[in-house]
This record gives structure tokens, sequence and C-alpha cells, in this order.
């Protein structure tokens, strides 16, 4: 679990077949082999660490989910470690698990962005939305996305200050809604329709 609150802005030092390695310095501090980190908001596995940099594997699904797989080596990106118990949640309850990929339609500082047509019914004015990681505030919401105000400093330590029209971005909505969802179309003969995990 992640808060969205970026701890650093590292880069792709080099992508060979399905592993990437990160070059960084913060997050690699403490980091262990099967540790989760954070990368534009998708959550990766440690499986090896050096001075200065982490690698980790990426799937075909992954790639097919997210931008990573449209990253090339010098590309920033935007990292965060775990959430710790005792940590303070300054942003809000992130999985790393990205729901879609969207696209800017106008640079920050009023960032705003187009995002696939079924997410947008978790989107609520004032609710909390991950960009690439970020924990950001919706500010209005739109009829193919929203918008946030993105303040100086984040797009300073963040990708989102060098992001402009076109580049797309991952989207993570909140947990929170997608719950409160299923429950209200849960019903006493089981799960709402839809594909089963046999199916998928």
């Amino acid at each position: 679990m992640f808060t969205g609150i970026v701890e650093e802005l590292g880069a792709i030092a080099s992508i060979e077949g399905d592993r990437v390695r990160v070059a960084a310095a913060t997050v690699t501090e403490d980091a262990r082999v099967g540790d989760s980190i954070a990368v534009d908001g998708c959550c990766l596995t440690v499986v090896a660490t050096g001075d200065g940099w982490w690698e980790a594997d990426v799937s075909d699904e992954t790639r097919k989910r997210t931008t990573l797989g449209d990253r090339s080596p010098g590309d920033p990106v935007n990292l965060e470690r775990p959430v710790r118990a005792q940590d303070r949640l300054g942003g809000h309850i992130v999985q790393g698990l990205v729901d879609g990929v969207g696209s800017i339609v106008v640079a920050a500082p009023d960032l705003r962005v187009r995002m696939p047509r079924e997410l947008l019914r978790y989107i609520v004015g004032k609710g909390s939305v991950t960009v690439d990681g970020v924990s950001l505030t919706v500010v209005d919401v739109l009829d193919d996305g929203f918008t946030v105000a993105v303040i100086p400093h984040t797009a300073a330590v963040t990708t989102l200050g060098r992001k402009g029209p076109g580049d797309q971005v991952n989207l993570e909505v909140d947990v929170t809604v997608k719950y409160v969802e299923r429950l209200l179309t849960w019903n006493d003969g089981g799960p709402p329709a839809g594909p089963t995990a046999k199916d998928a």
C-alpha cells in the first residue's frame, strides 16, 4: 500500500527483455529483494538492487495496462516505497494497481486529464485520484475526465511538471469508491453479473 506522496524522481536506466533497471537513490536505501516500489503509480517487485539502482521484472499484462511499456532509458519516473504502519498517511490509500491509462489535455498547474469512460463513475469532486503515482484532489469532473490543481512543489519533484498535452499517464481511482459500488450492486443471489475469474 502507498500514499501517493512521491519520494523521489528516478529514471529508467535500462530495459532488457522483461527486466527494467531504475536509477534511484532514496528508495534504494533500504530496498531488499522482494520489496515493492511504485513506479509512476505501478507497484513493482524488487528482484535485484545495487548502488544507485534496482531492478524489476515487468509482465506483459503490466506493459499492456500501464505506461511502462512505452518507457525508454533516460525517461524520468515517480518513485515511492510502501507506507509503513507508523508513517503519516499524507495522501490517500493507493494500491499501486493501475486502473487505466489516461492522456493529458492541459498541462500543470491546471492539469486536465482525459480518461477511459468506464472509470469516470469513480471520479467525484474533491475526491482522490492518483496520476502517475501522485495523490491529487479532483477539482472538476468533466464529461471525458477531470481537472486537478498541481502546486509548484509537486510539479517540481514529480514528472507532472514535465508532461504536456498528449502525454499518457497511469491512473488509479480511489479503491474505497470501488468497494462501495460493489456493495451497492451486490444482491442476495450473489455478485453482479459479469466476467468471473475463470472467464478472465
